[in-house]
């Protein structure tokens, strides 16, 4: 399978724009190309491209645990409408999957994709419909058997190219 483009990213991104969640992943494994498909998008879009781990983590430091979790889809939400851009890339989303915030981050993101289109590198599988994060076991583990969201595949993951909300 060829690596997808920026311009398939573009594409997903105008299909998206229609949906009710706004919301299109970039899954693949650690070092699949997931962070050089957004940057070759932010070149050829002039689309702004956040690192949410970095972005966010600035904003909990001050806060106890609690209230980073009841304040971090706020949070987001803030950081991703501070981009000023229809359209918001968002890379290094690791920091979401902490069992200390007590967070779905899949339905996090689809919040925060229901008034921009959200492009999100996914560091995961997607294998036929279903989406996973880290190895069954760890604390960080997610999987969703059903996914309804627009993805593209890196390379090397499971799935086929790209799967449409529905």
């Amino acid at each position: 399978m060829n690596a997808p483009s920026a311009k398939d990213l573009a594409v997903l991104c105008e299909t998206a724009a229609s949906l009710y969640h706004r919301l299109v992943l970039v899954v693949g494994q650690p070092r699949s190309g997931k962070t050089h498909l957004l940057q070759a998008a932010v070149a050829a879009n002039g689309w702004p491209l956040i690192n949410l781990n970095q972005q966010v983590s600035e904003h909990l430091l001050e806060l106890t645990q609690r209230q980073r979790a009841l304040r971090l889809p706020r949070i987001v939400g803030d950081v991703l409408s501070s981009a000023g851009s229809e359209i918001v890339l968002v890379d290094n989303i690791e920091l979401l999957f902490s069992p200390d915030l007590q967070q779905d981050p899949l339905k996090l993101l689809q919040g925060a994709a229901r008034n921009r289109t959200i492009v999100a590198s996914w560091p995961g599988a997607l294998s036929g419909r279903q989406l996973t994060y880290a190895e069954p076991g760890h604390p960080e583990y997610r999987r969703y058997p059903e996914l309804d969201t627009l993805c593209l595949s890196m390379p090397g993951d499971a799935g086929s190219n790209a799967h449409a909300e529905g």
